[in-house]
């Protein structure tokens, strides 16, 4: 082997023990998903969160992301407000989804919650403060618009009025705060209105009007996936 040959070839083992050691030391993406029940359950099989690591790993791009749930079932904003520190600054996040408004909307008539929802002026000071503190903290925040009450989508659910005011809190804070939007409000009207012709008020995303079914997570998880580009 000649000398020349011996250069090229010791220069091309150097550069691809560099790229090697480089690629062990690449930081992983630390994403929480911050929320409620749906959030909750998103961590077991074919719960969204799941869906979008296995997606993540389809892409070749698991060992880039680490995925972290923060549901915890009937929270509303002023829950997320008082649990933030603990379940997710502490985590240190680079991207963190807020998936939350049903509960703040659902409660004023649920039964077991004695009209407990969420006055709409201190769920957008509520969530005004949580992405704030997210973004002080460092991370890039996703605000998630709240989805469905109900599945029909010709507007005749019983809390679809007040569902879309909160909805338009959602966005709004998003524009305010200069952080993305995640519209599922809207995409899941959109979804419903192709796939939904007989107008059915639950089992075509969701189990009962609000909880993901197994095609609601997946659909839920395609719609977030844009946002880990």
């Amino acid at each position: 082997m000649t000398t020349s040959i011996l250069q090229k070839s010791l220069f091309a083992l150097c550069i691809c023990l560099t790229l090697t050691g480089f690629s062990m030391f690449i930081k992983k993406q630390k994403v929480v998903f911050f929320g409620d029940s749906i959030t909750q359950a998103a961590v077991k099989p074919n719960g969204y969160i799941d869906v979008l690591m296995k997606e993540l790993q389809k892409q070749g791009k698991s060992e880039n992301y680490e995925l972290i749930g923060a549901g915890i079932s009937g929270n509303k904003v002023p829950d997320l407000q008082q649990r933030l520190e603990k379940d997710v600054l502490s985590q240190q996040p680079d991207v963190v989804f807020v998936y939350i408004g049903i509960n703040d909307v659902w409660h004023f008539t649920h039964p077991s919650t004695n009209g407990q929802g969420t006055p709409i002026a201190q769920y957008e000071s509520g969530l005004t403060d949580v992405v704030n503190k997210i973004k002080a903290a460092g991370a890039k925040v996703i605000v998630c618009t709240p989805s469905v009450i109900g599945e029909k989508y010709d507007g005749s659910n019983a809390q679809d009025t007040m569902l879309d005011d909160y909805a338009a809190v959602s966005r709004k804070v998003a524009k305010a705060t200069n952080s993305q939007l995640c519209d599922l409000r809207k995409a899941f009207i959109s979804y419903l209105k192709k796939n939904n012709k007989a107008n059915q008020e639950q089992n075509i995303l969701t189990s009962d009007g609000v909880h993901l079914n197994e095609q609601g997570n997946a659909f839920v998880a395609s719609e977030m996936i844009k946002f880990l580009k």
